[in-house]
């Protein structure tokens, strides 16, 4: 392997290991071959994220913008080695990456804040865009059945709901509020309880948990259709994330446990038996 890729791919991987450590457990759970075409993946979203929330991002929405534009590029002509890493997965495995597209329209609504989402059907549109492109991608990767790579999709959708319940006072900071107006204005939820510990967030966030739970249910057939070799590491990563919907959370709030959770713990075990 050229020193270039060989750079790439480790790091990429070092970003997936400073940056997530929940999904980079996850990928060491993953057959070896497939690892490095993983962290590649991320190093490549992570980086265009970078471009837009990162200490280092351009200083006006504009030259975000023109920066992401810039990262895209290299998936035509790739000169960076996380780029070289992330085409070269692409050719070995096969990968969809013209998803991508999509995921930097996503990330291009983030360049410039106030962001507000109104509708649970917006929300969905935007996670759609930032996570359901990754799952997809992941999807043709793990070797999830074509007819599932969709359901793969949502399950992506189902990390991001769970990342947004967690991050919401991080978002908020950044003048970005994911939960959708309908659901605040249904729990009486403001602008200004979005940083504390209300009883009304704390419902509301039960709320939001109950769709992620929903999500990550709903891609149990497809998972199961996965390779044997590849169930373990997904299964470790929708275990993790959704014990996260129980874990306290950085705006001093609790999702508290929902109905069927004593059940849902039991299944963690079971499909994970090393947490």
């Amino acid at each position: 392997m050229e020193p270039a890729l060989r750079e790439g791919y480790e790091t990429a991987r070092r970003m997936l290991r400073r940056h997530d450590p929940t999904y980079y457990l996850a990928t060491r759970r993953l057959p070896a071959p497939i690892q490095p075409a993983t962290y590649a993946l991320y190093g490549y979203v992570r980086a265009a994220d970078q471009l837009v929330d990162g200490p280092r991002r351009p200083p006006s929405p504009t030259e975000r913008r023109a920066a992401l534009d810039a990262w895209e590029a290299q998936l035509q002509t790739p000169r960076h080695p996380v780029a070289l890493a992330l085409t070269d997965a692409a050719d070995r495995h096969g990968l969809p990456l013209e998803e991508l597209s999509t995921y930097m329209r996503s990330m291009r609504v983030d360049c410039e804040p106030p962001i507000r989402i109104e509708t649970y059907e917006q929300l969905v549109t935007y996670m759609d865009g930032s996570a359901g492109t990754v799952g997809r991608i992941m999807a043709a990767l793990l070797g999830v059945p074509p007819h599932h790579h969709a359901d793969i999709g949502r399950l992506g959708v189902a990390f991001q709901l769970a990342n947004f319940i967690r991050d919401v006072r991080e978002d908020r900071r950044l003048d970005r509020i994911y939960l959708p107006a309908e659901d605040r204005d249904a729990f009486g939820v403001s602008d200004a309880d979005l940083t504390g510990s209300s009883p009304r967030l704390r419902a509301l966030l039960s709320h939001e948990s109950e769709r992620a739970r929903a999500l990550f249910a709903a891609a149990g057939p497809a998972i199961a259709a996965a390779p044997a070799s590849v169930r373990p590491g997904v299964r470790l990563a929708v275990g993790l994330y959704r014990r996260m919907l129980d874990s306290p959370r950085p705006t001093g709030v609790r999702v508290w446990h929902l109905p069927g959770a004593a059940l849902e713990a039991a299944n963690i075990k079971r499909d994970c038996p090393s947490l």
